[in-house]
């Protein structure tokens, strides 16, 4: 009997360690990164994770920004490539604790009234996590004519289950402490679809490991320095101090871009769909793409036959509008994976437009040499 268990218990592991049932390592990072807390101000959970994958990946010395931005540097000679990634998400923090035990938030970002209510929470307190959520007037009592009205997050409490003021600090809950939303990842019922809070801008986070991981076995005609910055989410500011330091000559910013495959009648808000391959942006309401790059990133999609999604979105701002004003003015493009329903709990990401996008961002690396680069930021009349 022993030795018939020692066999079943050998297929067994074996399974278990085949390519086919071991979890990818591409699936992983992004599952820890999405499942990471880090608001805008309190990103350090997330900034130990990038630092533990830059550190090896650098061939100098990591450096910080004095916002808490993450630098690091591939290559010593050839133009300045600044490559970036925010590492905050959609978040909040404690603004005040009432009598009876309630919380409210001041929110940190985008956020639409209609996604906040009846909604869980985790609060980052000082004795840890604490789940939280904000609470939704009874259908049974409420007025028939608030039953469709779209409650102002101003009216909106956070419940941790305390009775007092007593009870919320014994919880280790303080005014300022960060709030961010309770969504682990998941991917959708086989289908290569991830879902998960954060999206905006892990994905870029993590395609900003994963091109750094393959350009550091390759030989690039650059110097390119893998940012990942803080407090996008709250004005872009540290893309604008982190590039102070960089002091790029040219400028690619990776973000969550937006799937308009949902809810369909609304041509113009965007163009992008979920499975569709990378995305690249002509227009937001920060930046304006320089158009020579735009050319240089469609020649190498088309090259290495990635299918390339052109949008332009209103209302949408990213850190390459403050890497663009830097350094005199630099070109920069903005990169995306798209992702439905960003700014709320739960977005999707589809597993092969982010592996397409790490594809497009690294041979477009190998191409930035000092002569493309100088032809790019000439704008002397030909």
């Amino acid at each position: 009997m022993s030795n018939c268990l020692r066999l079943l218990g050998g297929l067994l592991l074996g399974l278990l360690c085949s390519p086919a049932i071991a979890q990818d390592a591409t699936r992983a990072l992004l599952e820890q990164l999405a499942n990471t807390p880090g608001p805008p101000g309190a990103e350090e959970a997330e900034r130990a994770i990038m630092v533990d994958r830059m550190k090896p990946l650098a061939t100098a010395p990591l450096r910080y920004d004095g916002m808490g931005s993450v630098i690091a540097q591939q290559g010593s000679v050839g133009p300045r490539i600044m490559v970036d990634a925010h590492m905050d998400e959609l978040g909040g923090i404690v603004r005040r604790i009432t009598a009876n035990g309630f919380l409210t938030m001041q929110m940190l970002g985008g956020w639409l009234d209609q996604a906040l209510v009846d909604q869980r929470w985790i609060i980052l307190g000082s004795k840890g996590p604490v789940h939280a959520i904000t609470g939704i007037r009874d259908i049974h009592v409420l007025p028939a004519e608030d039953r469709n009205r779209v409650f102002p997050r101003e009216s909106l409490l956070i419940d941790v289950g305390a009775k007092d003021t007593a009870g919320v600090a014994a919880l280790g809950i303080s005014p300022g402490d960060p709030i961010v939303p309770d969504s682990p990842f998941e991917e959708m019922n086989g289908t290569g679809n991830y879902l998960a809070k954060a999206w905006d801008d892990r994905v870029g986070c993590a395609a900003l490991l994963e091109a750094m991981e393959r350009t550091a076995k390759l030989h690039h005609p650059n110097q390119v320095f893998f940012v990942a910055t803080t407090q996008e989410e709250v004005g872009l500011r540290g893309a604008r101090t982190a590039a102070q330091v960089v002091k790029p000559d040219i400028g690619i910013a990776l973000e969550g871009g937006i799937a308009g495959d949902t809810f369909l009648g609304h041509p113009e808000e965007t163009q992008a769909r979920l499975g569709g391959g990378p995305g690249l942006f002509l227009f937001d309401s920060s930046a304006m793409a320089n158009r020579k790059f735009i050319k240089l990133v469609r020649d190498t999609a088309e090259k290495k036959n990635i299918p390339l999604q052109l949008d332009l979105v209103q209302g949408y701002g990213d850190d390459s509008a403050e890497i663009q004003e830097s350094n005199g003015g630099v070109p920069t493009v903005n990169l995306v994976a798209p992702i439905r329903y960003t700014h709320a709990h739960n977005g999707i990401l589809n597993r092969h437009d982010f592996d397409q996008l790490v594809d497009l961002l690294t041979d477009l690396l190998m191409r930035l040499d000092q002569q493309t680069v100088d032809q790019i930021r000439d704008f002397a009349p030909q």
